[in-house]
């Protein structure tokens, strides 16, 4: 049962009554009745507005849906191509890990050749020296570092 038939019900039975409408305590029941029934027809209406709402926001992520589907790679789920070439393939790559946070951090031979970067986790300041590691740990074949053949 709805909250407006509930409301309908309990006027009926206050009717039913036939208390005098003339009394004090009739008429406080009667405003308490009047109030209920503003308060489930407000509730209707906002049940009525929350499902329009709902339609719509269902309308807009279909579209959407479909805009993703029209402009965005199936590939590119995760948003991230390790094969995308957004760095050159040129350039040697390193691996550091920051002995504060231990998380590892990418270097392009750029930054490397600084010799120190701040770490970009917790500020740390990571130095180190690429002589032992152009021998050993770069892996590409155009690049001006040296490498152990």
């Amino acid at each position: 049962m709805k909250n407006t038939e509930r409301v309908s019900y309990i006027r009926g039975l206050t009717e039913g009554l036939e208390l005098d409408e003339n009394k004090k305590e009739v008429k406080v029941l009667n405003a308490i009745i009047d109030l209920l029934d503003d308060m489930a027809l407000t509730m209707t209406e906002m049940e009525d507005n929350m499902s329009d709402m709902a339609d719509q926001l269902d309308a807009v992520d279909e579209d959407l849906g479909s805009l993703e589907d029209d402009f965005y790679d199936e590939d590119e789920e995760d948003g991230f191509d390790e094969d995308d070439d957004e760095m050159s393939d040129s350039e040697c790559y390193y691996e550091v890990t920051c002995p504060n946070c231990h998380e590892t951090v990418c270097l392009s031979e750029d930054l490397a050749c600084d010799g120190q970067i701040d770490c970009p986790n917790c500020g740390e300041t990571l130095e180190f020296d690429l002589s032992e590691a152009a021998e050993t740990e770069c892996n590409c074949d155009s690049c001006t570092c040296t490498k152990d053949e």
